[in-house]
């Protein structure tokens, strides 16, 4: 952002002389501005210092008299009114009670700015690496299609698939004993997401081959419910522990009844 409000317009703004079009304006700049608030707020806070010191070293009240006969030419205290009033700060404190109301909207200003800053700069954090898991499955799945390679373990058995990952895996899982139609395991391989060990479950979905990735839930952020990347559906869940992962070019609605099977049955660990 190049342009800033100028220093005449931020003084209009502490001192309240704007009008309410230009103070809505000078808001809107300032929402999305941290240069000009800092500035706003350093005006408002040195003006309330002058105030103060204003109030500070005020003049007593018999010199105050004197000063005021001085000026008029008086050089006796008039005969009818001896008495000095006393001065008053009301419109100094109604100065700096404006300013501490504007400093206080300021800092709203400012927190609210580093709050929204850091929300998107999180959003931003979280996209990259949701768009980075998405790149590496989206390999791996590639990877073993263009392979020709079998599974490490060969079976449609879950009771053969799941006792081979003993030892290899810091997690353990549930297969589903039944399976949505045309679905059919093939076996299973060890791999890795983001140098971490995963389970790689094989199945076939009548012609279309399926890689679902069953992992230890990450802080990182989670996958969404379901994306796309190069021409593979990807398709996401997730229990208190683990991550169920999909990825194939079957349709989207077969593939996330597959990976809803694999989820519900991890509930009966």
């Amino acid at each position: 952002m190049t342009d800033h409000l100028s220093c005449t317009t931020l003084n209009a703004l502490v001192d309240q002389e704007l009008t309410a079009e230009q103070a809505t304006a000078a808001k809107e700049h300032l929402d999305r501005c941290p240069a000009c608030t800092s500035s706003a707020l350093s005006q408002a806070l040195l003006k309330t210092a002058v105030a103060r010191s204003g109030q500070r070293y005020a003049a007593g009240t018999h010199l105050q008299e004197r000063l005021r006969r001085l000026a008029s030419g008086q050089t006796q205290p008039p005969l009818s009114d001896t008495r000095s009033k006393a001065p008053s700060f009301r419109f100094a404190k109604r100065v700096a009670a404006s300013v501490w109301a504007i400093a206080a909207m300021l800092l709203v200003i400012v927190a609210g700015s580093i709050l929204l800053q850091r929300h998107a700069q999180r959003s931003e954090i979280a996209s990259v690496q949701r768009a980075a898991l998405v790149n590496e499955m989206s390999d791996l799945h590639i990877a073993t299609l263009a392979g020709g390679q079998p599974p490490q373990v060969i079976s449609s058995d879950r009771h053969t698939v799941k006792p081979w990952f003993q030892g290899k895996l810091p997690f353990s899982f549930n297969l589903p004993e039944n399976l949505p139609d045309d679905t059919k395991l093939d076996g299973a391989n060890l791999a890795y997401l983001h140098n971490r060990p995963v389970a790689q479950l094989l199945y076939s979905i009548g012609r279309h081959r399926v890689s679902v990735l069953v992992r230890q839930k990450q802080d990182a952020a989670p996958m969404p419910a379901q994306t796309e990347r190069a021409g593979f559906n990807v398709t996401g869940s997730a229990t208190d522990d683990l991550e169920v992962i999909a990825i194939s070019d079957v349709d989207p609605a077969r593939l996330s009844a597959l990976v809803h099977a694999i989820e519900q049955t991890q509930t009966k660990h």
